[in-house]
């Protein structure tokens, strides 16, 4: 079944857009996820404490782009948001020179225009990625296209990083969480579009309002997603590994990376980004959760 996605403007007017996906998911996981990341929370301070973070995230990138500044966008910029993007960091090394801040630059230069009409949010992804060579060397552009769109708006962007939920592997959050016997060995009948990030927070934060949470519900469903796919990536590293990561000392370790929040360490400064030699670059003040 499919039904259209009104899309509400600042000036209130509702227009439809695409058609949404019928999602289909486990309240299971939903719940064992949510008591997850709040107990997990606990170690760092609280629940509180990450959706700050993830503030502090979303007003570093508008600092750097907002205001038109996307036009402008030179290195140290381009390395400040490669930092807190953890898919991005380990791969953006080559184009950490003029040429690449100069494709960068392009490229959100042109995400970012209109970006209040997102009828065309998928086109406009699409564009900047095929500004970049098309291999799976490169597959993390996609992904720093989303954390921009994600992090410029929340509201009208939610998160759409590859591992939320990419239909081309059938890997992600959404597959984690989906309700049915034999998940393992099905494909989710759901594209990689806007229209599913967008019903897929709704479905995320609807389950988040029946848990009595009413303030700050974006960064929540982000905590919630993270958390869903960490318990994944857990289950492999026990698996691949024959090591129990299944409950690591730090609980919340793989959530904060996959949001990004763990970029800089607050001891020495020194981020997870690295250059082609494979040097750590360091920052001052830019600590997140690290």
């Amino acid at each position: 079944m499919a039904a259209t996605i009104l899309n509400r403007g600042k000036g209130g007017d509702l227009q439809p857009d695409v058609e949404r996906p019928e999602l289909h998911l486990s309240g299971e996981v939903l719940e064992s996820a949510f008591q997850a990341v709040t107990f997990g929370a606990e170690t760092l301070g609280g629940i509180e404490r990450y959706v700050q973070a993830l503030s502090l995230k979303s007003a570093m990138f508008k600092d750097i782009l907002g205001d038109g500044k996307a036009a402008s966008l030179n290195l140290d910029g381009l390395m400040t948001l490669s930092t807190f993007m953890s898919s991005v960091r380990r791969r953006v090394a080559p184009y950490l020179d003029t040429a690449g801040v100069e494709l960068f630059r392009k490229g959100v230069d042109m995400l970012l225009t209109g970006m209040r009409d997102t009828s065309n949010t998928d086109r406009r992804i699409a564009d900047f990625c095929r500004l970049f060579p098309e291999d799976r060397k490169h597959a993390f552009i996609r992904d720093f296209a989303t954390e921009v769109l994600h992090n410029m708006d929340p509201e009208r962007y939610p998160l759409m990083a590859r591992w939320v939920w990419d239909a081309g592997t059938n890997t992600g959050a959404l597959r984690e969480a989906w309700f049915g016997d034999n998940v393992d060995h099905m494909v989710i009948p759901v594209p990689d579009t806007y229209a599913a990030f967008i019903v897929l927070r709704e479905e995320l934060t609807t389950f988040l309002s029946a848990q009595g949470l009413y303030r700050d519900m974006l960064y929540h469903a982000d905590l919630l997603t993270a958390q869903i796919y960490s318990h994944y990536i857990c289950a492999q590293g026990g698996s691949y590994l024959r090591t129990d990561f299944s409950s690591p000392q730090d609980p919340m370790q793989y959530t904060r990376r996959l949001l990004g929040l763990d970029g800089v360490s607050g001891k020495t400064g020194r981020t997870r980004l690295k250059s082609i030699d494979g040097t750590a670059f360091v920052m001052e003040d830019m600590q997140l959760l690290g």
